[in-house]
């Protein structure tokens, strides 16, 4: 009966995504639902769900705003804008696929995946033309890092919840990631696109989409634009060895305390504003503006976010977690590929990345909370399976297919695919980070 009911529950959201019923909502509702259905009383189910927005938004919301405040920062002053120029030029125009790769990366560790997007769209066209290369050899090698930096990595706000509902390190989990991230982008970015060369789009020569062309702007030198974009990694990357290389003593102190996720960003948003805010010659009211339209422009993610932490909780609270954790040894399944394979039927019928995230994470934190897996690599498997078949429900389908004009066979051959693909070689990693660790 307890399966049924969840089934149920996910059949539920399912229908009301497709209904275009706010995930916001549908989750709180599915909650709702699940809670009094397995048997928990009204005065339970309201506790469970204080307590799941409770601990989900105080372990999550200060580094995803921050997070969201420093994407904007690099992405209004154009530092974003230059650390891709400066990539292309560097590399050159024989090595462009790996520069767009390597630019992706690096662009779309702190900005999400839609303004990343946008600003890299116009350098994809423009490479094409001065380069004389098929639109599509340059645009799956961007499209793969900023999906890989999306799902796989902190601070984007899918990987920050599943930390947080697995209890996961933070920085562990960043290296996991970064571990992972790279061969599923290379395989899924430039090989792919090499064998899409010549795959033929039928307005390959027009001009850029006016609704990617931005006003031409002064960026900001190289040197602080790359550093601070790459801050939050450097410190908690310093945390991590700090952690696991340095002895007990003042030093590893001071690293461990800003090498903590949330102060590592808060550092790096400081950094940031002093730098490309009055440092300048910009006010700090626009700065402070950026602020605000940063922030604001999660608030939905963040509700959403919250109302998938209430799911989790529900699910747990109400008894569920043994039997949720039974299902992995009844079905000879290894918890990793069980957390794949359900988060990966949810993207298929759900369509976003994040929501399919969010809900696996309530049927899963049961292996993770039993020891039976390492929560790094849980939030990692989840994170890979999250991307999988991506299409007609998805908007990162239609963003892709819209921007470069391609008809929908064209969409699934590049887009579907390079997800699906990134999808596939990342469960690999997981699997064999597991094997060795």
């Amino acid at each position: 009966m307890t399966f049924l009911i969840i089934l149920i529950a996910i059949a539920i959201q399912v229908f009301l995504t497709v209904k275009k019923v706010s995930p916001f909502l549908s989750l709180l509702i599915v909650a709702i639902f699940s809670g009094l259905c397995l048997g928990m009383s009204p005065e339970q189910l309201v506790k469970s769900i204080e307590a799941g927005a409770g601990s989900t938004l105080g372990g999550v919301a200060l580094i995803i705003c921050l997070g969201a405040v420093l994407g904007k920062i690099l992405e209004e002053s154009g530092a974003a804008e230059k650390i891709a120029t400066v990539l292309i030029q560097l590399f050159g125009q024989r090595q462009v696929q790996w520069a767009i790769l390597l630019t992706g990366l690096l662009i779309g560790i702190p900005l999400y995946y839609n303004a990343g997007f946008i600003i890299l769209v116009p350098l994809v066209f423009s490479v094409s033309r001065k380069a004389g290369l098929p639109l599509l050899y340059i645009a799956i090698p961007m499209a793969a890092s900023l999906s890989t930096t999306h799902c796989f990595l902190p601070p984007h706000p899918g990987p920050v919840f599943l930390v947080k509902a697995f209890k996961a390190d933070m920085g562990i989990t960043l290296m996991y990631g970064m571990i992972i991230a790279i061969p599923a982008a290379i395989i899924a970015g430039p090989l792919l696109g090499r064998m899409l060369k010549k795959v033929k789009i039928s307005n390959e020569e027009t001009t850029v989409p006016q609704q990617v062309l931005a006003p031409d702007k002064k960026t900001p030198a190289a040197f602080p634009s790359f550093f601070i974009a790459l801050l939050p990694v450097l410190l908690i990357t310093l945390a991590v060895v700090a952690s696991n290389f340095i002895e007990a003593g003042l030093l590893k102190r001071s690293l461990l305390f800003i090498g903590d996720s949330m102060i590592a960003l808060l550092i790096s948003v400081i950094a940031a504003v002093a730098v490309f805010g009055p440092g300048a010659g910009r006010s700090i009211s626009l700065t402070m503006k950026w602020l605000n339209e940063a922030i604001s422009g999660i608030a939905v993610i963040l509700l959403i976010i919250t109302a998938g932490g209430v799911f989790k909780q529900v699910l747990t609270d109400s008894g569920t977690a043994a039997y949720i954790a039974s299902f992995s040894s009844k079905w000879q399944m290894p918890p990793l590929l069980f957390g794949w394979v359900v988060t990966a039927l949810l993207r298929v019928t759900i369509g976003s990345a994040t929501v399919a995230g969010i809900t696996a994470a309530g049927v899963v934190t049961p292996l993770v909370a039993q020891g039976l897996v390492s929560p790094e690599l849980m939030v990692l498997a989840v994170g890979t399976g999250s991307v999988f078949g991506s299409h007609i429900n998805d908007s990162g389908f239609w963003m892709f297919k819209e921007f470069f004009k391609l008809n929908l066979k064209q969409t699934f051959l590049s887009w579907t695919v390079m997800e699906t693909i990134l999808s596939i070689i990342g469960l690999i990693g997981v699997l064999v980070l597991d094997s060795l660790l």
